[in-house]
């Protein structure tokens, strides 16, 4: 089985199905992690928002290298390989004339796809579509907790007219069954083991993506023991589809 993860941003798969990904590896699947928003910012100077993130992070300006080598290390560690796609990340992006920062605030980020950026739906299918093998189990985020650029990847994977898996987006989700909007209400889980070695790699795959544990947590021991708890009910993760 050949499986491809659509990844928002560089840590979205590692933090919401880090030991799945492992597991299906140690099945024998291949596993591929393609990585969404993992453009370089346009030029010129960012935005004051993606400043204070970069100060937060510790990347300085060169905030997309680093992610992405923080990426490649968690896929190594998952196992997976890993794909990077060209649209910035909703952080950078500008309006048309490329002129102003189109989400300057943590808020921003947590609505509608602004929609001078609808196009983008439509490219991105495209380039999906290309890129997409004959057979494959496809999983895409549920956008759960409405991160924009989330929405992006779950609008352009439902044009693509293929069956598709999702996971619940941790940690902004950490009780999907109860988060699941009333329009996905049809949608079914099926719970995919997960060993007590496949956390181990979960949580070691979330702690390479160093620069974005103070986003979530206060340290990496706050972090490991949220995934623990995030596990421990189902010791698995779901993924869901439309029967």
């Amino acid at each position: 089985m050949e499986w491809i993860y659509l990844s928002p941003h560089f840590d979205d798969v590692a933090f919401s199905c880090g030991g799945l990904v492992w597991e299906q590896t140690e099945l024998g699947d291949e596993v591929s992690i393609w990585t969404i928003c993992a453009g370089e910012p346009p030029p010129g100077p960012v935005s004051k928002y993606a400043q204070s993130l970069h100060d937060r992070w510790k990347t300085g300006p060169s905030a997309v290298s680093a992610r992405r080598d923080e990426d490649i290390n968690s896929s190594r560690i998952m196992r997976a390989n890993s794909r990077n796609f060209s649209i910035p990340d909703a952080i950078y992006r500008r309006s048309p004339m490329e002129v102003e920062a189109l989400y300057t605030a943590d808020a921003d980020l947590f609505t509608e796809l602004r929609s001078e950026e609808d196009y983008l739906v439509e490219i991105l299918r495209n380039d999906i579509e290309q890129a997409l093998p004959a057979e494959c189990g496809l999983v895409c985020p549920l956008a759960l907790g409405g991160h924009v650029d989330h929405r992006l990847v779950r609008s352009s994977a439902e044009q693509l007219g293929k069956r598709l898996w999702y996971y619940a987006d941790y940690p902004y989700t950490v009780d999907p069954e109860k988060d699941i909007p009333d329009h996905d209400r049809g949608i079914q889980p099926k719970l995919f083991p997960v060993s007590e070695a496949g956390l181990e790699i979960w949580q070691q795959a979330v702690a390479a993506h160093a620069s974005q544990i103070s986003t979530f947590w206060s340290s990496s021991n706050e972090m490991r023991a949220a995934i623990r708890a995030y596990w421990e009910p189902t010791k698995g993760v779901r993924l869901w589809s439309f029967q």
